[in-house]
């Protein structure tokens, strides 16, 4: 079973090479969908090098079978738009979104897409707030998560800890059936809304957390909030 894993790059030269070892060195078949999205510091020329020469520009020890398929926005578009082309251009027959930071540790992946493999699950989203290892940050970005997850629930009828993770993953069937409408960070709450209606069987499962802070990289903001609660609404009004 091939696992396609959906890496949106903006911006993460620091990150990048290290992620992407991380991603290859765990043992199961997949391919690499890498969607560039008109980086401007390094990220992009690193990608080019990946493409034409191949994993041995990253190092690291691959294990299993490892593909890759990278993919150059012509200009800046959003982690929503990124997802939309690597969705569109994935072979697997499971479908997970990887970050290009840190934050999120690949050998939780196996676990998160167990439920597919085993038949029980269409859905899985990986929880940042159910036992696992997490790095403390910010309150208020903890607070702000729990108004929008449970705005999501209230609208949605599901019963998720944590909408706004990065890991969810998907069978193939049902991601490539989802029109995804959102640019930005308003992905998240549009593809529970949209996974719900579709009414396919969700499960979540507990992740580890390695948070970066702003001076770290990390890019989301208030705007995005803003933009979520927006998304929530919207598709709260379609169904």
């Amino acid at each position: 079973m091939l696992v396609s894993v959906v890496i949106p790059v903006y911006n993460e030269i620091s990150t990048l090479a290290e992620i992407l070892r991380r991603v290859t060195a765990v043992d199961f078949p997949k391919e690499l969908v890498i969607v560039d999205d008109c980086s401007r510091d390094g990220s992009r020329e690193l990608l080019q090098r990946l493409a034409t020469e191949g994993l041995s520009v990253i190092g690291g020890t691959p294990k299993n079978r490892n593909e890759l398929r990278i993919i150059f926005q012509e200009q800046n578009q959003g982690k929503g738009a990124a997802l939309r082309r690597g969705f569109s251009e994935s072979m697997g027959d499971i479908v997970i979104v990887q970050d290009a930071d840190l934050e999120y540790d690949p050998r939780d992946i196996p676990r998160v897409i167990q439920p597919i493999i085993d038949g029980d699950a269409d859905v899985v989203f990986g929880s940042r707030f159910t036992g696992t290892p997490r790095r403390v940050l910010y309150f208020w970005h903890s607070v702000i998560n729990n108004v929008l997850t449970t705005l999501s629930n209230m609208t949605s009828n599901l019963n998720l800890t944590d909408m706004e993770t990065c890991y969810k993953a998907f069978r193939a069937e049902v991601i490539r059936s989802v029109d995804v409408e959102e640019d930005r960070f308003g992905f998240e709450p549009e593809i529970t809304a949209k996974v719900a209606r579709g009414g396919w069987r969700v499960f979540e499962v507990p992740i580890s957390y390695h948070g970066r802070t702003y001076e770290e990289g990390k890019k989301i903001g208030w705007k995005d909030g803003v933009r979520a609660l927006y998304v929530i609404g919207k598709y709260a009004l379609k169904r």
